[in-house]
């Protein structure tokens, strides 16, 4: 009974709040949507849904934005996909591709026709452990490429905290990273999805199907001298390249997990002119992505965690530059707030006795071939540690249980957050914050203290390396 009064809550809320929006917020009228829906019925085999409460469940992610869709197709196949985008080009509805919905800034809502991958679009079609590729349809949840991945002893490197429930599709759309994203930097890969992207099969919002990935400068000539469609767009990327490639090189920002924005520099010539990993992060704004053939990385066989406590979570960026030398798979920072928050909701495994004295933690994981290999390196980083000042407290886990516990804290951070006992609502704002790993602790000293100024009490964490 209770999901079905929060189902019409969310109904009536729709409805209201549709009422409330004007004309020109709606991305077509109702006479279209209505003509856009009867032909979507006529040609998808998979399932349309243009009821208020199936719209209602598509209206918002992890975010706090609320965007009501147009209406919404599930497609079965990549001929559904086809149709659907036609469909939506000859009423004039925008297009937005759908992963799990665990976005944190309204990537997943729009007002226009939703296309959801996750039903139906969920093959790993092809494991190729000699070239270390996979390819995925974008509904993959990566948990499972991942365990496809594991009998060839290879991983995808990027792994949100949502790892169990979101899309390849959605770490495409948003460019996603993770914790284990320093799995690819020490294999000499970058730290983001697009950094970990080979090809990518893309269909164009005119109809367009093609793939698109790396581009030597012989078959940059050959495209853009091209007839068609498909020459027109790369005479365009040539053309926009050629007039910013020198105000991107000294403008981008420099970083490792840079994603806000268009990629563009993976136009330029150094970088191979990669149209597939220009296109990561553009969330549907450009294409809907089909397949993808992505980089796998080698798996390791064994894995230690090593707990370093500090005075306060500022204090935790202080040693984060040594560390990273050592190439740990996860460097992960927390302050006390998660733990006492989490404890105040009766969860066991926010346990501060497995911690090592401090109110701020970094969590030093090593990957080995074995575990003794990964033991010895995390001694290491302990030896190196001794030498510094203001060293940290120190614990090297030897309990599979703990071990997992501490993960799991960390990973539901954003839920844990949220809706504490005895504290206001909370909402995602400054989530997924991007600075230089060396410049952590000034950041949050300062981003502490603009929300003192608002009287907000945040809890910090996060991918600190």
């Amino acid at each position: 009974m209770t999901g079905l009064i929060t189902l019409r809550h969310e109904v009536e809320q729709t409805r209201f709040r549709r009422e409330q929006i004007d004309d020109s917020r709606t991305a077509i009228p109702a006479g279209t949507v209505k003509s856009l829906e009867k032909a979507l019925r006529a040609e998808i085999r998979g399932e349309v849904h243009f009821d208020d409460g199936f719209r209602a469940l598509y209206a918002t992610d992890a975010s706090n934005y609320r965007q009501v869709p147009i209406g919404v197709v599930i497609p079965r196949d990549v001929e559904d996909v086809i149709h659907a985008v036609a469909a939506a080009r000859e009423h004039g509805a925008p297009v937005l591709s759908r992963g799990g919905g665990t976005s944190l800034a309204g990537q997943c809502c729009n007002v226009g026709l939703v296309l959801d991958f996750s039903k139906y679009l969920i093959r790993v079609l092809e494991i190729d452990p000699d070239r270390r590729t996979a390819r995925v349809e974008p509904g993959v949840i990566l948990d499972d490429l991942r365990n496809a991945a594991q009998a060839y002893g290879l991983t995808f490197g990027p792994d949100p905290a949502t790892h169990s429930r979101n899309t390849l599709g959605g770490m495409l759309g948003n460019n996603s990273c993770g914790v284990h994203s320093l799995l690819c930097r020490k294999s000499g890969r970058g730290l983001r999805t697009s950094d970990n992207t080979h090809s990518l099969a893309v269909l164009t919002y005119d109809g367009l199907g093609m793939e698109v990935g790396p581009t030597s400068d012989d078959d940059l000539e050959r495209l853009t001298r091209g007839a068609g469609r498909r020459g027109e767009i790369y005479r365009a990327l040539a053309g926009l390249r050629d007039r910013y490639a020198d105000r991107i090189r000294r403008d981008f920002p420099q970083l490792p997990r840079r994603v806000s924005g268009y990629n563009l520099d993976e136009l330029l010539p150094e970088n191979g002119f990669n149209v597939a990993r220009a296109l990561v992060g553009t969330e549907s704004t450009c294409v809907t992505i089909l397949e993808a053939t992505l980089d796998l990385v080698p798996n390791p066989g064994a894995r230690s965690l090593l707990v370093l406590g500090y005075p306060d979570v500022f204090a935790t960026a202080d040693h984060l530059m040594q560390i990273l030398d050592l190439d740990p798979t996860a460097l992960e920072g927390m302050d006390h707030l998660l733990f006492e928050w989490i404890s105040r909701k009766g969860d066991e495994r926010a346990n501060l006795s497995m911690l090592p004295e401090g109110r701020g933690w970094l969590l030093v994981e090593f990957g080995g071939d074995s575990k003794e290999d990964a033991d010895q390196q995390a001694h290491q980083c302990m030896e190196m540690l001794k030498r510094q000042d203001s060293r940290p407290t120190m614990r090297l886990l030897d309990d599979p249980h703990e071990e997992r516990m501490i993960w799991e804290v960390r990973e539901s951070g954003l839920g844990a957050t949220a809706w504490v006992p005895g504290q206001p609502d909370s909402w995602p704002g400054f989530e997924d914050s991007a600075v230089p790993p060396a410049r952590v602790g000034e950041y949050l000293r300062d981003l502490k203290s603009l929300m003192n100024r608002y009287g907000l009490n945040p809890s910090l964490y996060g991918h600190f390396g």
